[in-house]
């Protein structure tokens, strides 16, 4: 064991690792990319947390840089959680810390798991209405801030968090609250990076008045830091919402206050087949009203292959080759909606299959639900890989988009079987790719590119979905405006300025880098 490792684990409750079978292990993510970090730290408490920061921020002060990068489950698709110094994993900061039933409030650790804490809140008839991995934790949710298929409904992980508390580059720690300019005035005049940053960032706001008044009439992405239109609201300051979606690069989650919900009743489902896109566009137009929990688009082509694999989906697939499957989720109160479904039959073309949930098809919806665990599922060298995923594009260009797509698929050779939500306008692509093959990293990038310009074409958003980790950088960077660029990057020094806080993620990502990091299997 290094030197490092060694006094950090002289210094910390938890451990830190820098054995290469455990570095091996933390090399990886959902993504594309493979990033050997040097070491690994699990850290126990916030106050673990607080130690290993301040050593790399002491060192750092000392023009001697660690990058530390945040880690929850490694599930992130953009190699967020991936990074050559220290990774910061939360896999063991998963507790449930306390509840208030009444108030419908929980305080969380960062890495317990979405599935842990509704598992948890489902014995009060509570829950947090994302829809995310089992997985995922609620760091990583806030860290992603993805608009998740439920979002359109429940409107995502953002509005359920009452309060967070962060660990600072320099180790202080932060606990978030809205604060009145009085307030910020006097929190500035403190000489700590937590005053430092309210001064500054106060100073940053006044300064480009003008383009956040311009933001707030925007559709905004997931890129940079966007929601600093809501953490300044109203001559007060809020630094909680920049954090959403930040990507570990403004400081360390560490605690969570949740608001929870009530459980909805029994939920019920409806699958419906076409062979052509506007018929399917006018039945997706007639049930969103209805506003369904759930509204997904899917190629047919996802099921042709989910099929292969061993599924049993021949009855909503039906005879159909090429075509689109629609799949809704209804809660609560969904009977008058699901009346009104049944209703369409005699109006819908003869080739639709028209499946609603009841007792005797409920284990293939069951198996459906499931499709896309098989279809991005890994085959050796052949992965489909996530490199044009949560991408934003309005319904009236989905159109548009089927066109283009039809178009790369002859240029690039690939399958772009599309799939995502209709309510909350996010859509993937995930051709599949050959790993070892020697122009892989060409025909990776020319995909991200290529993809990236149908999708602005048609007024979309390569990260309207999820922000852009590593890989969207390669586009996002050189498409924002330099207005943009420059206040972003000047919420990043504000928090960072020495940088040590996942470098090269988001608004500094190196392309060079990036695809030097390929994985090849």
């Amino acid at each position: 064991m290094g030197k490092i490792a060694r006094y950090l684990n002289q210094l910390i409750v938890g451990n830190v690792f820098d054995t290469p079978e455990v570095l091996e292990n933390y090399a990886t993510d959902k993504s594309a990319l493979r990033i050997r970090p040097k070491l690994v730290a699990l850290p126990e408490s916030t106050e673990d947390v607080r130690k290993l920061m301040r050593f790399c921020y002491q060192l750092a002060a000392k023009e001697i840089k660690i990058p530390v990068t945040l880690r929850g489950s490694g599930l992130d698709e953009m190699g967020a959680d991936l990074g050559n110094g220290m990774v910061i994993s939360t896999e063991r900061l998963n507790r449930l810390l306390e509840s208030d039933k009444r108030e419908r409030l929980v305080r969380v650790q960062a890495g317990i798991t979405l599935k842990e804490i509704n598992t948890a809140l489902s014995v009060n008839g509570l829950t947090i209405p994302v829809a995310g991995h089992d997985m995922d934790t609620i760091g990583g949710l806030i860290s992603n801030n993805p608009y998740d298929d439920q979002a359109s409904k429940f409107g995502g992980i953002m509005h359920y968090v009452e309060r967070i508390e962060v660990v600072l580059a320099n180790g202080d720690v932060l606990q978030t609250a809205r604060l009145s300019s009085r307030s910020v005035k006097k929190k500035a005049s403190e000489k700590t990076l937590e005053g430092s940053i309210y001064g500054k960032l106060s100073q940053l706001i006044d300064k480009n008045e003008g383009l956040l008044k311009e933001m707030r009439k925007e559709a905004l992405g997931r890129a940079g830091y966007p929601t600093i239109v809501t953490a300044s609201q109203k001559k007060t300051i809020d630094l909680m919402p920049l954090f959403f979606g930040a990507e570990g690069t403004l400081g360390v989650i560490t605690e969570v206050i949740l608001r929870a919900v009530p459980l909805s009743p029994k939920e019920q489902r409806v699958v419906a087949t076409f062979s052509d896109f506007t018929m399917a566009q006018k039945f997706l137009d007639t049930v969103k009203p209805m506003k369904p929990r759930e509204l997904n688009l899917y190629d047919i082509r996802i099921i042709k292959i989910t099929e292969e694999s061993g599924k049993k989906l021949g009855k909503i697939a039906g005879k159909l080759k090429d075509g689109f499957v629609i799949f809704a989720k209804f809660g609560g109160k969904a009977n008058s909606s699901l009346r009104k479904i049944a209703s369409l039959r005699k109006v819908l073309p003869k080739q639709t299959e028209l499946v609603i949930e009841s007792n005797k098809n409920k284990a293939v919806l069951d198996e459906f639900e499931n499709l896309l665990v098989g279809f991005t599922a890994q085959a050796r060298a052949d992965e489909r890989v996530p490199f044009l995923t949560n991408f934003y594009v309005p319904a009236r260009n989905l159109g548009g988009l089927m066109n283009d797509l039809k178009i790369l698929e002859e240029k690039l050779g690939l399958s772009l079987a599309l799939y995502g939500s209709y309510s909350a306008s996010n859509y993937n692509l995930r051709p599949k790719f050959k790993l070892d093959d020697k122009d892989f990293s060409k025909k990776a990038t020319t995909l991200i590119r290529t993809g990236a310009f149908v999708i602005k074409r048609q007024g979309g958003d390569l990260a309207g979905g999820a922000p852009e980790g590593r890989i969207k950088a390669l586009v996002t960077n050189d498409d924002m405006p330099s207005d943009k660029m420059a206040l972003y990057a000047g919420i990043k020094n504000i928090f960072d300025k020495y940088e040590i806080l996942n470098p090269g993620v988001k608004l500094g990502a190196d392309a060079t880098y990036t695809i030097r990091h390929f994985r090849k299997k």
